[in-house]
C-alpha cells in the first residue's frame, strides 16, 4: 500500500487506528507555531528518542519529506541529538529507518 492509499484508506476510516494517529498528528500540527519543516525535524528528533518502531518511520517519513526534510537534514537530527539518546538508540533508529523504506518498497510492489 503507497503512502496515498494509506492516508486515502484513513480518510475513509477503513483504518481506525491510523486515522486516529493521523488526527492526533494534524492537531498537533494546527497547534504548534514551528514551521512544517522543522515540526517534522522535531518529531524525528522524538521518535528516536522514543525508540520508536519501523511502522512510526514508514507513517511519519512520507509527510517529512513532503515539508521538504531531506535525508541530509534527518543524518543531522540523528548526529545532533546521539550525545543526548545515546549511540544505541540513534543506531536502533537508523536500522529501523531502513526497516521502515523496505516495507514501504514492499506495499509499493503490491
Amino acid at each position: 500500500m503507497l503512502p496515498e492509499q494509506v492516508l486515502s484508506a484513513v480518510a475513509h476510516e477503513d483504518l481506525p487506528v491510523l486515522d486516529t494517529v493521523f488526527h492526533m498528528h494534524l492537531a498537533s500540527m494546527e497547534s504548534c507555531d514551528l514551521d512544517a519543516r522543522t515540526f517534522h525535524l522535531v518529531r524525528l528528533a522524538a521518535l528516536v528518542a522514543a525508540d520508536a518502531p519501523p511502522a512510526s518511520y514508514l507513517v511519519h517519513l512520507p509527510m517529512a519529506a513532503d515539508a521538504g526534510v531531506s535525508l541530509e537534514d534527518a543524518q543531522g537530527v540523528f548526529v545532533a541529538i546521539a550525545p543526548l539518546v545515546g549511540t544505541p538508540k540513534v543506531t536502533a533508529a537508523a536500522g529501523n529507518v531502513l526497516r521502515a523504506l523496505g516495507m514501504a518498497e514492499a506495499l509499493d510492489s503490491e
